[in-house]
């Protein structure tokens, strides 16, 4: 069981509470606003009484028909998440960047595998982190030093119930993450593991991760729409697993056209 030791004011279950709600409050609106719009859209087809008259309220539908058999899809956004960037480290952090991922969908005539699709992802992310306080003095003088992670995933998302305007999407990927925890180590100064030691951070590092979560897919049109990405965070880049929070937004662009 994936768990994360409680260090001072660290508490795993404080963040796995907080990745599931997360990612479960999303979907949840999700899922009503599809359910909405697909009733009000039905409910405008079957009471009108003109059959010469177009629909009013589906003329987004109409003048954009999504009909979701892209080959190919683009997604480019900002990602924002939390970590701990020291094994006992009483503080988090927190990380902004950037985040791309090309999703290839599978053709198929089954109905499972042809919303599934295989995706490949890269995370860039920075932000500054507590430290020990006894870093704050000779010979580092940091209060807050600047640290780097470059993430690269692979794994797959599958799409879940959809309409002309919402659609909803699950994924999980897994891979390695980079992290730089040295930036702010000048010459002359004492080199690692020194600067470890005195900091609280890790060394740097190449471990891994995964992100597991889920989507909101808002459609602007049949090939771009806006998505709301959250997801839990595991990541090993200490003794155990631990467990984080990340959301990401961003554009989607598709095409291709599976047979």
């Amino acid at each position: 069981m994936l768990r994360l030791k409680t260090i001072g004011e660290v508490r795993t279950t404080g963040a796995r509470k907080t990745g599931n709600r997360a990612v479960t409050g999303v979907l949840a609106v999700g899922l009503l606003m599809a359910g909405a719009v697909q009733g009000r859209a039905q409910g405008t087809v079957s009471s009108s009484t003109q059959p010469t008259r177009p629909i009013a309220s589906s003329k987004i539908a109409t003048a954009a028909p999504v009909t979701y058999d892209n080959k190919y899809e683009i997604y480019l956004g900002i990602n924002f998440m939390n970590f701990m960037a020291g094994q006992n480290l009483p503080q988090r952090m927190n990380l902004g960047g950037g985040e791309a991922l090309f999703t290839y969908w599978l053709p198929s005539e089954h109905r499972f595998l042809r919303n599934l699709g295989v995706g490949a992802e890269y995370r860039g992310e920075a932000g500054t982190t507590p430290v020990f306080a006894q870093a704050q003095g000779l010979p580092y003088n940091l209060s807050r030093p600047l640290v780097f992670m470059n993430m690269i995933m692979l794994g797959g998302q599958y799409r879940g119930p959809k309409n002309q305007f919402v659609a909803l999407n699950y994924h999980g990927y897994a891979g390695v993450s980079h992290g730089t925890f040295d930036d702010d180590l000048r010459p002359g100064q004492p080199p690692q593991p020194t600067f470890s030691q005195v900091t609280g951070l890790y060394t740097n590092r190449t471990k891994p991760i995964a992100a597991l979560g889920g989507s909101v897919d808002f459609n602007l049109s049949k090939k771009m729409a806006v998505r709301l990405s959250p997801d839990l965070i595991l990541e090993h880049f200490g003794s155990e697993w631990r467990e984080f929070v990340g959301v990401s937004g961003g554009v989607i662009y598709r095409f291709g056209k599976n047979k």
